[in-house]
This record gives structure tokens, sequence and C-alpha cells, in this order.
């Protein structure tokens, strides 16, 4: 998908806040009349988002399907990992055929440290350490094409204990790449310019948070 423009940004943004009040509002309500008003909100949210993202409002029901509860930003984990000469680590995406840092979402039972550890494992081969807390980043406010969930980004910065074999299915190949020399990366998942940025937190000793 392109990158949107500011004023799909700003509908984007909407859409997301009507489908969290409708969905944190059936979980709260008890009554029946405002039942049916939140359901009926939250049909309308997922029209927007599927109008904005180009899907069908069914596809974007399926996705949100097992959200329940108040509603909360999702959460995306993601490793740094640079070796001796400064490139930095990607791997191939199976489902776009595009590079990345190692990362997904977080799964519950683990801590955020934990996900990125085991996502390095299982995405690269490789076995990490993690250094310290790169950035934090909110993805609406940086140029990704759109999406439908509202997403925060923790990249963490691993160094590289042992390698090993690719183990998980989402992707299928790794490899460490130059800064400046980047390969086709997958852009809803990490962008060159915040690559370039990570190196520069790294080499500076900073942290950076949106």
């Amino acid at each position: 998908m392109r990158v949107p423009d500011e004023l799909t940004k700003r509908r984007l943004t909407q859409a997301r806040r009507l489908l969290a009040i409708a969905q944190t509002g059936l979980h709260y309500t008890t009554g029946a009349f405002d039942k049916e008003r939140y359901q009926e909100l939250l049909g309308l949210a997922q029209d927007q988002l599927a109008d904005l993202a180009d899907v069908s409002t069914a596809h974007v029901a399926q996705l949100f399907a097992h959200e329940r509860g108040y509603a909360n930003p999702k959460i995306d984990v993601r490793c740094a990992v640079f070796n001796e000469t400064g490139e930095v680590l990607l791997v191939r995406e199976a489902a776009d055929g595009r590079w990345s840092l190692p990362g997904g979402w977080a799964d519950i039972g683990a801590s955020p440290g934990e996900n990125a550890i085991r996502e390095v494992r299982e995405e690269s081969g490789y076995i990490v350490t993690l250094a310290r807390l790169l950035a934090v980043w909110d993805m609406p406010k940086h140029e990704h094409p759109p999406s439908l969930f509202h997403t925060w980004k923790l990249v963490f910065l691993g160094n590289i204990v042992a390698a090993g074999d690719i183990s998980g299915v989402e992707t299928d190949a790794v490899g460490f790449f130059p800064v400046g020399v980047l390969p086709p990366l997958s852009l809803g998942r990490i962008l060159p310019e915040q690559i370039r940025r990570l190196d520069e937190l790294r080499r500076n000793g900073e942290t950076e948070f949106d």
C-alpha cells in the first residue's frame, strides 16, 4: 500500500478511534439499547477502515474478531542486531519477499525482551542477548503504509551469542547489510530511515521515544 497522505492519516486515526470506542463500549455496557448502538458504531468503523485499506469489511471484522475488552494499541517488538563492521541483520519476510528487522507481534506470557530474543532466534537462527532499548515508536507518526491497527513498535539492541538455523515459517532468508545499502524493505514493518536512526542511536548510546 502507498504511504498515506495527511488526510488519509487523519481518517485512519478517526476510524481506529471509533472502533476502539465501540469495542470498549461493548465490553462495559449492560444495556441492550447501548449494546445495539455500539454494535452499529463498530460496523461503521470497520467499513471506514476497509475503505481506507482497500480490503473488504469482512476481512476487517475477521482481523478484529478476537479483540475484546478495553481497546489498546498492539505491540510490535523487534531487534536491531549489528555485526562488527556495522552491518545490520535483516530477515526476508515470506509473506511479501521483502526484508525487515527480526520481530513481530508481542506474545502474551513473555516480556518484551523475551519476545524480541525469541523472534530473532526463530526468524534468523541467531541467539542474542539484549543490550538496551533503542526506540519506542508510535507507528501512525511515521511514514508507514496504512495499517488497520494502531501499533507501538519497540526496538531493542541485540548482541550475537551464537548462530543457528531459521526455525520459524515467517521468514525464508537472512543476511547482514550495510545501513546505507539496504535491500527492498517491508515498509509496513520497518522504514529505511528508521534503520538509519537505530544505527545512530546505538552508536550514540541513546534511546528515542514518541
